[in-house]
């Protein structure tokens, strides 16, 4: 098997998208576990990107909480009410929030107060129901935009697949 963890800091991120995409698909090739799945894609991403933080909210309760799963990076919230805060936020309306600006953003929860932007991708499973949110933070403003949204839509398409 090739390296387990890819360093793609410094490249174009369409490039590094796809690489990584590339590389997701191999080590999980044959796997039917959410869960196990979430963490492989949680320390992959981490470790390409040099994020601060990268990981899964679960939803544990349809339409009211997010309860935090699979993650890389210091202590995330524990739980997260949908609408509250950007993961919140992202569940509530079951789109991709991106943040340039976290402290700019009404309702904010500072899990870390190194975070200045993030992203938050909706996980739906195959039957559309979200079973999670990708929560994804950097340390630095505005490093999420909409390449970064479709990239990482399309990785979490994992989830809604038949296995």
């Amino acid at each position: 098997m090739a390296e387990v963890t890819l360093d793609l800091r410094g490249r174009p991120k369409a490039e590094a998208y796809a690489e990584l995409h590339k590389h997701v698909e191999a080590v999980l090739e044959g796997l039917d576990d959410e869960i196990a799945a979430m963490s492989t894609m949680s320390c992959l991403l981490h470790f390409a990107f040099g994020h601060l933080w990268t990981g899964f909210y679960r939803v544990v309760e349809p339409g009211k909480l997010l309860r935090v799963g699979p993650y890389q990076g210091t202590l995330g919230c524990l739980e997260i009410k949908f609408g509250r805060g950007v993961c919140g936020t992202a569940a509530a309306t079951r789109e991709t929030v991106v943040v340039p600006d976290v402290h700019a953003f009404p309702g904010h929860i500072a899990c870390d107060g190194r975070s200045a932007s993030e992203i938050v991708v909706p996980v739906f499973g195959q039957n559309r129901e979200l079973i999670a949110v990708l929560d994804i933070d950097s340390e630095h403003k505005a490093t999420f935009d909409d390449e970064d949204r479709k990239a990482l839509e399309s990785l979490m398409a994992w989830f809604s697949r038949k296995r």
